[in-house]
């Protein structure tokens, strides 16, 4: 970094000291610096050659421009004596005016830093160079003038902040009534906003008593209708009993629509009372394993009897695959797709009703898709037919009718189970709904301790078996060589799990389920039937009858205490309702 030397002038007392202030400001002129900038160099020059003088150093002061990306001024103070003290009050103001002061043992570099690349007025410091400076009284003048232009700007700097502080406080009152103005606007919105939320409080409360109301109104007129309706019903059918007086072939024929039509009122009021129930929230799931197999079966033989003609088949996929474990309401779920199936026979007049049951699209789901070939539902009713009383207009085209409240019942109850019904259509084409449930494997909990068992089998090893398999879970294990035996067992033990082959000796275990079923006081006892090669019959016999199933083939503690958990689940089920 290269410097130019500007002017070099000796400092050995106080009249050096003065030539050196008004130096000082010169060259400070000479490089461009404004009038304070001026006075800055002037005060910190002056302030260091009288501390100087003061400790009797003699020196030269060297003027400089450094030139680079930063130029400055610089002014060198050399000494070539030890012991100069570098501290004071002159020092202090030097440091405070000029950008940088660098002390060493043998000098003091003071910098001034250019904001701009300094155009140096060369005749003004070949007029320096060439006179030898003013008197002390020139000096004194020249800083009463630099003190009054101080004071001057002092002044005008004073008015200025005045007005700015003028200029501020107005302000500050504007932000103040502003502030007011904001509080209050605040504070009316406020009120409004309470007022807003007390009336919605208002309407919600008189949306819940409507809801109530409507739930009584429901509740009610279904009650009231029930008793009279099954009345008809009861009549009708003892009209057309064997054993009654004999009647014509048209009266008979009137008759049995007389109980059609009351069997049809008498399930649209059970619909209506079920609906008030899931709506009120007091229909509560009853969890217990479900053979889906027998639903099917279930399901089958009730919409069967519902096809109008052979223009309509129901098919249901004969090759289920293999479905994980499902934990639900039984009851609820055959609602459900009835719902569904007796929407779909209402509404196809022609082709197929499919019925299939897979896995669901989740590792813990199962999935029921109900598709038929009906006349489907305009893409801008499909979000309706779940609202209740709601019927697509296009029903009339087949003649058909209801309440409008199946499909919003049926999708309550699938919420209520944990899952969801959706429905996809196409006019023209059939419509396909899906009930996806969870598998509910997490209400599969162990199975309760018992105090007392009875096993009842003709087998000896099948006995030893299953009291080997129950040794970890039943505290006592009564057995039984036949099923009578094992009835009068259960009459006088009262057990709290029975264990009964199918095939049993004397009374089948079957038979002995439903012995225990039609007893009030053994009707919720958990019932295990052991079965060899077993038939669908005996399993829907079994599932009908509310008990487990095992195989003789898979007697383990593994198999036995699923199946004993199956058993206490079902017979909490049956002792619930």
């Amino acid at each position: 970094m290269t410097t130019t030397e500007l002017l070099r002038l000796p400092v050995a007392d106080e009249r050096d000291v003065f030539l050196l202030r008004q130096r000082g400001r010169q060259v400070a002129a000479a490089v461009g610096l404004d009038g304070q900038n001026q006075v800055r160099v002037a005060t910190a020059l002056s302030d260091v050659g009288r501390e100087l003088v003061r400790q009797e150093v003699s020196t030269t002061a060297v003027f400089s421009l450094r030139h680079g990306l930063v130029p400055a001024l610089l002014v060198e103070l050399a000494w070539h004596v030890p012991g100069v003290v570098g501290s004071g009050p002159g020092w202090d103001t030097a440091r405070r005016l000029m950008d940088e002061l660098a002390l060493t043992s043998a000098g003091v570099t003071l910098v001034k830093k250019l904001h701009h690349s300094a155009a140096v007025d060369e005749g003004l410091l070949r007029e320096l160079r060439g006179t030898a400076g003013t008197t002390a009284l020139d000096e004194l003048r020249a800083q009463n003038q630099e003190l009054l232009e101080t004071l001057e700007n002092l002044e005008a700097k004073s008015a200025e902040l005045e007005r700015l502080n003028d200029e501020l406080e107005e302000t500050n009152r504007g932000v103040v009534a502003l502030y007011q103005e904001l509080s209050e606007e605040l504070e009316r919105t406020n009120q409004g906003v309470v007022a807003l939320y007390a009336e919605l409080d208002a309407k919600s409360a008189e949306l819940r008593d409507a809801a109530a109301a409507r739930i009584r109104f429901w509740s009610n007129i279904s009650h009231e209708l029930r008793a009279p309706i099954n009345s008809v019903v009861g009549l009708t059918r003892l009209l057309g009993a064997p054993g009654g007086d004999p009647m014509t072939d048209d009266q008979r024929h009137h008759v049995d629509l007389i109980n059609e039509s009351a069997a049809t009122l008498l399930a649209l009021v059970n619909e209506l009372l079920d609906t008030a129930k899931a709506e009120s929230g007091s229909l509560e799931p009853r969890m217990a394993p479900v053979a889906i197999d027998y639903v099917i079966t279930q399901l089958r033989a009730s919409v069967r009897p519902l096809l109008r003609s052979g223009d309509v088949r129901l098919v249901v996929d004969g090759a289920i695959p293999e479905l994980p474990t499902l934990v639900t309401d039984e009851t609820m779920l055959v609602r459900i797709l009835r719902n569904v199936l007796s929407n779909a026979v209402k509404f196809t007049k022609h082709g197929e009703i499919r019925f299939t049951a897979e896995p669901g699209p989740g590792p813990d789901e199962v999935r029921f898709v109900i598709t038929d070939t009906g006349i489907g539902i305009p893409p801008a009713e499909q979000g309706k037919v779940f609202e209740e009383f709601y019927q697509v207009p296009n029903a009339l085209q087949v003649g058909a009718s209801g309440t409008g409240l199946g499909l919003s019942y049926a999708r309550k109850l699938a919420e209520i189970l944990g899952g969801a019904l959706r429905l996809n259509s196409t006019p023209a084409v059939g419509t396909e709904v899906v009930l996806t449930l969870p598998t509910g494997k997490d209400e599969l909990a162990q199975p309760a301790p018992v105090a007392c068992a009875v096993i009842a089998d003709g087998d000896e090893d099948v006995r030893r078996q299953l009291r080997d398999a129950l040794a970890g879970l039943a505290d006592d294990v009564v057995e039984a060589g036949d099923g009578r035996s094992a009835l009068n067992l259960v009459k006088s033990r009262r057990p709290d799990l029975v264990v009964v082959g199918a095939n049993a000796p004397l009374m089948s275990g079957s038979a002995v389920l439903s012995v225990l079923r039609l007893d009030p006081d053994l009707n919720a006892v958990p019932v295990v039937v052991v079965c060899g090669d077993d038939t669908g019959g005996l399993a829907r016999t079994v599932h009908g009858l509310g008990a487990a199933m095992l195989h003789e083939e898979g007697i383990a503690p593994e198999t036995v205490n699923r199946a004993v958990r199956d058993a206490q689940l079902t017979a909490r089920r049956t002792e619930a309702r």
